[in-house]
């Protein structure tokens, strides 16, 4: 390990509300947290959202900052990554902001039932191979169900065709409310401010190099079977570490034909 890291390692330790809890101690003692973040954390009851793979916490920090009657947690298993939103939370003075380390997967074992009002994905790896390790697959929201409040929300930023396809549909098949949704975010007048004010280092590259940002939100309800949809969707054709072209402009025209675009109003309930 590097001594950058290390450094990014020792520096998170002093900060109070960056959580790492190591597998073995949480399998055996549980985490002494859960179910009390609003009280022991944050010191309210105000509504907690959840940014998941937040990388550099960009995101999770530009939401606290325009929504200080909530409380934002930035979730990602990369330590190091986060220690840039995590001093930059620190150095503002951010009271509504706290970041966890662990994997996804254990989120149930971290957050109570109904403890979590919202969950934010941004720019995940879309798993176009592994739709088991898909954060917006139908096994996911089972997961996110044992956390969220009724009626709990989930909303999707990627610049992935292949990932907004499948989750447009995963949601029109199970029917699940759908609040908004672009194919082209930022030619949306309607959904102008957080949505496109707050950007992360990825995004700005994704939009430098000509590709449209994609947003979906839709609501989660506590019960009901939910089927994986059955349709064949066209790889994205770029890779992540050069995406400078796509090579399906036919899919993204007929998403944008067929797209109907909902105003929201930011990051509330």
């Amino acid at each position: 390990m590097g001594k950058n890291k290390l450094r990014k390692f020792a520096d998170m330790k002093q900060i109070g509300f960056v959580y790492e809890y190591p597998f073995a101690r949480l399998e055996a003692e549980g985490f002494p947290l859960r179910g009390k973040w609003g009280d022991e954390v944050f010191g309210n009851s105000n509504p907690i959202t959840l940014e998941l793979g937040c990388g550099k916490g960009e995101y999770t920090v530009g939401l606290a900052r325009r929504f200080p009657e909530r409380n934002f947690i930035g979730i990602d298993i990369k330590g190091a990554r986060m220690w840039s939103g995590a001093t930059q939370a620190q150095r503002e003075g951010l009271a509504n902001v706290a970041f966890l380390r662990t994997s996804i997967e254990l989120l149930d074992s971290f957050f109570a039932p109904g403890e979590v009002s919202e969950i934010w994905i941004t720019f995940p790896d879309p798993q176009m191979k592994k739709v088991r390790k898909r954060l917006t697959s139908t096994r996911f929201m089972e997961l996110y169900r044992k956390v969220l409040r009724n009626g709990g929300k989930i909303n999707l930023k990627t610049d992935s065709p292949f990932l907004y396809t499948y989750t447009r549909e995963m949601v029109a098949l199970n029917k699940l409310p759908l609040l908004s949704g672009s194919a082209d975010l930022y030619s949306e007048v309607g959904l102008q401010g957080p949505l496109t004010e707050i950007r992360t280092h990825y995004e700005r590259q994704w939009l430098d190099r000509g590709l449209t940002i994609k947003y979906l939100s839709f609501v989660l309800p506590a019960e009901g079977s939910l089927a994986e949809p059955e349709i064949e969707i066209e790889h994205d054709t770029y890779r992540s570490y050069s995406r400078g072209y796509i090579e399906c402009p036919q899919l993204l025209t007929e998403i944008h034909k067929n797209d109907e675009t909902r105003t929201i109003s930011g990051a509330d309930n």
